[in-house]
């Protein structure tokens, strides 16, 4: 009677940790995933552009404000990924619900317009990339990139794709890399990240609001809302919230979990990639960098050629990953003001609306780079748009998640609002700040 006993004492003592060990890992890989995807497309090519004249132009004098961003930026992305996961839908669809239809029309065409450009400069970026690696015309790589990124976009199921924007994310760890080939005084860095020092400066005051514009960027609360309702629909069928009250603390445990470690990487690979340039160009008075492509053969010039091909690398992987962001969240806020079926299952590309407009986002963008329009110098007008849409934007978000009719008893507690609104704030005073500027 006692042998079966020992057998099956036996086999819990002896059962191997390995299982134990993959569902850890299992349940590591269910806990990051819009967040963290978010905050790796936040490093996309034209960003890189804007850290790395930040660090040429003013040394490491910048850094804080990628601390200061920092809790702004899981406020507002937090609130973004509650908003779509408690409701069911992406904020496109909550502004066509609970505001005019102008109000939604207006703003998401801003938002499609931007992203357009923004592609389109991400593309030009990767496309002079690989024209100094391998040699061909650039305009062939444009071509061959928009093409990939489409039939991922399009073509994959939602957990294939998930996973593909997770591997690329990869990528944005050669910006670290390449802090630690050239040398860098960290003690230098420290002191400026905890006692900056401030200035009144004109253009001064232009970098900082320009490293505010670049971290908190309309197009993310779109794609963060948009994953979390693709999340509950394709990553486990889980209903929204606002019908399954019960699974709410656990949700917005993931949610806060999966959305600090993706700003936090999005904040880290910006400092990073202003430490690596404030260590080599702004030493050697190379102070004015237009475009990622320039950072990465100034780097070449001055930190050598193992330098620039890391940082290439990354610009290509931080494409790679930032084109579905820019031109899914733009079609999917376009398919949710005009009802379309947007989920993002595996289906052929025939009779669907919504891969059809990723497409034509795509195909603009290239159309862009064909034309005598150069599409870094219209990240300009990016900035514009972003910044007409974001406040306002901001301001009818953190309404939305504090409306019992929107998010029933599931409403933003009071520290995210406070977070929330200060991001708001912030944001507003970098547009009055920049339209200041631009006026003086």
């Amino acid at each position: 009677m006692t042998y079966p006993v020992t057998v099956v004492t036996e086999q819990r003592v002896l059962t191997p940790e390995r299982p134990k060990g993959r569902a850890s890992r299992r349940r590591l890989r269910q806990l990051l995933g819009p967040g963290l995807i978010s905050g790796a497309c936040n490093a996309d090519p034209s960003s890189v552009g804007t850290y790395s004249q930040i660090g040429a132009q003013f040394g490491y004098g910048l850094t804080w404000t990628l601390l200061f961003t920092y809790p702004l930026l899981v406020a507002i992305q937090e609130t973004s990924a509650r908003v779509g996961r408690v409701t069911g839908c992406g904020i496109a669809g909550n502004l066509r619900r609970h505001y005019p239809g102008w109000l939604a029309v207006g703003l998401v065409a801003l938002l499609a317009t931007a992203n357009v450009i923004n592609v389109a400069a991400d593309l030009a970026a990767m496309g002079a990339v690989l024209r100094r690696l391998l040699g061909a015309p650039a305009l062939l790589f444009i071509c061959l990139l928009a093409l990939v990124s489409v039939m991922i976009e399009a073509l994959t199921g939602y957990a294939r794709h998930v996973r593909i924007l997770k591997w690329l994310s990869l990528s944005l760890l050669s910006y670290v890399v390449c802090a630690f080939v050239v040398e860098v005084p960290w003690g230098t860095v420290a002191h400026a990240l905890v006692w900056p020092q401030l200035s009144a400066d004109p253009e001064y005051v232009t970098a900082v609001v320009a490293a505010l514009g670049t971290t908190i960027t309309p197009y993310l609360f779109f794609w963060q809302a948009q994953q979390e309702v693709e999340h509950g629909r394709n990553g486990g069928g889980a209903a929204p919230l606002l019908r399954s009250p019960a699974s709410a603390p656990a949700e917005f445990r993931r949610i806060r979990i999966d959305t600090l470690a993706g700003m936090g990487l999005s904040s880290v690979v910006a400092l990073f990639i202003v430490i690596t340039t404030a260590s080599t160009l702004h030493v050697q008075g190379v102070t004015t960098i237009q475009t990622a492509v320039e950072a990465a053969e100034a780097l070449r010039a001055v930190a050598g050629p193992f330098t620039f091909h890391v940082f290439a690398l990354g610009i290509l992987g931080a494409g790679l990953l930032t084109l579905p962001a820019l031109s899914g969240s733009a079609a999917y806020a376009v398919g949710e003001l005009m009802s379309w079926q947007v989920e993002h299952r595996r289906q052929r590309l025939r009779g669907r609306a919504y891969p059809l407009a990723v497409a034509a986002a795509m195909l603009l963008a290239v159309a862009l780079n064909f034309t005598t329009i150069n599409p870094m110098r219209a990240l300009y007008w990016s900035a514009v748009l972003n910044g007409v849409a974001g406040v306002p934007l901001m301001a009818i978000l953190m309404r939305l998640s504090s409306r019992a009719e929107v998010m029933g008893a599931l409403t933003m507690p009071r520290s995210l609002r406070v977070l929330g609104w200060l991001a708001t704030g912030a944001m507003a005073a970098s547009v009055l700040g920049m339209a200041v500027a631009w006026l003086a």
